[in-house]
């Protein structure tokens, strides 16, 4: 027998291509989303500009790696239904409060959240929003548990 080869032959650049495919999306995902859509709310007098994370991604990546934030910018977290929704920080860069909302708007509670840690931070109670904005954001503005924002999205809740 000549030499005939029974193993496979693979192409080593097409091998590292499959290989490292993978890796480009978890880079893709490492970036900050800053594209998503936009909802206008106010607590008070206080306008606030939020981005809407609703899908499943969306909410998972949420603030994850943002360098930085405006002060009346934050992100609205939009649930399927009410739960008991909890959150960590795990490669969020920036101190946030979270405040868990209830479908009118009314604040359930608030919790203060550190960068980079995997502490869990859990609502009081069953709800489908959370507004996530920089620490110190709410205290500022007198906003506690009980206070009640404003958006049109909480609004079609109600219907």
């Amino acid at each position: 027998m000549t030499g005939l080869s029974l193993a496979p032959r693979f192409s080593l650049p097409l091998v590292l291509a499959a290989l490292l495919a993978p890796l480009a999306s978890v880079q893709a995902q490492e970036a900050p989303q800053m594209d998503l859509p936009r909802t206008e709310l106010s607590a008070g007098m206080y306008r606030i500009d939020a981005q809407v994370a609703q899908t499943p991604s969306e909410r998972q990546i949420g603030l994850m790696q943002r360098q930085s934030m405006p002060p009346q910018e934050g992100m609205l977290f939009i649930f399927e239904r009410a739960g008991v929704q909890c959150f960590w920080m795990k490669n969020t860069l920036l101190p946030l409060t979270a405040a868990f909302v209830a479908d009118d708007g009314t604040v359930v509670n608030l919790a203060d959240m550190q960068p980079e840690t995997t502490d869990s931070h859990c609502s009081a109670k069953p709800v489908r929003y959370v507004l996530e904005m920089n620490q110190g954001w709410f205290k500022a503005r007198n906003v506690k548990a009980g206070f009640k924002l404003s958006g049109a999205v909480f609004a079609a809740a109600k219907r």
